[in-house]
């Protein structure tokens, strides 16, 4: 049994070493970890590669682990590249978000809901103003985000906040404080990203509960990128403005693309959660 395990712990080795080569072979300059953020828990469960410019996660079932930025952001375009957790991931949660402080906090959040081996993960939304969340949207994606690493990006102006995934918009979510819903746009936001176990609720409502013969689980971060130019956005806008709310053509054919495909949840069409009707930035 021993000589099993110790042919086990080997191949698991030689699996990082491969995963890490291959991730900083294509690794481009950017914020490098060791300088930029700071572990929040987990003790020797956050791991930085190439001089900081690769960063892991693990869980097991002593501890999950996360870390956060060291500085804070008041709008601008933030971007991460993460590859998620292979095989069966069934009741962790990968989250990655971005928050400011206190009972009244704002936070926009990216939170990937593990499942079993084979399925789908749950790309999980939503935005925090003045504490208050229930702003969900979910999504499955069009490709495996445990093979390859793809970049997870908000940008957030006093207009707007956009979710985007490879660059292509999945989310909008605009500011409607002319008709009485705050918006977050006062509170500076750190960089958060956790990794840690939800079996109780986050793989088919808890149904699922974690493996931990699997453990320990890993993701990986690189390529982590707070552009506070408006300019960084212009991609994705009419003629190239930050301060337009239009979004561009593509822009719109890709997000109306995601959203009749690839969206598993809506909560402004969640009429049996708000019988009273739905929340007032949902009709405009």
């Amino acid at each position: 049994m021993s000589g099993f395990s110790n042919g086990f712990m080997g191949i698991m080795m030689i699996m990082v070493v491969v995963v890490v080569a291959l991730a900083l072979s294509t690794t481009a300059n950017g914020a490098n970890f060791d300088q930029d953020f700071e572990v929040t828990f987990g003790d020797g469960r956050v791991r930085r590669f190439g001089r900081g410019q690769l960063l892991s996660l693990s869980l097991d079932q002593v501890s999950g682990s996360g870390f956060r930025s060291k500085k804070e952001y008041l709008f601008g375009r933030i971007d991460m590249q993460l590859k998620l957790i292979a095989g069966n991931s069934a009741g962790t949660v990968t989250a990655y978000y971005l928050s400011s402080e206190g009972p009244t906090h704002d936070e926009i959040d990216f939170e990937f809901l593990g499942n079993v081996s084979g399925q789908p993960y749950t790309l999980h939304t939503n935005v925090y103003t003045q504490g208050k969340g229930g702003r969900e949207q979910q999504f499955h994606l069009w490709f495996d985000p445990t093979k390859n690493f793809h970049t997870y990006s908000v940008i957030w102006n006093p207009q707007l906040i956009i979710f985007l995934v490879d660059n292509t918009p999945i989310r909008v979510f605009k500011n409607h404080e002319s008709i009485g819903v705050p918006f977050p746009k006062s509170q500076p936001m750190r960089i958060y990203s956790s990794l840690w176990n939800a079996d109780q609720w986050a793989t088919q409502g808890g149904l699922v509960k974690t493996d931990w013969s699997k453990a320990p689980f890993t993701a990986y971060y690189r390529n982590f990128n707070a552009n506070p130019n408006h300019a960084a956005a212009s991609a994705v806008f009419t003629g190239g403005a930050w301060q337009n709310q239009e979004l561009n053509a593509w822009s719109r054919r890709r997000l109306r693309w995601v959203q009749r495909y690839f969206m598993i949840y809506n909560y402004c069409t969640d009429f049996k959660r708000f019988p009273q009707g739905v929340p007032l930035e949902c009709k405009r």
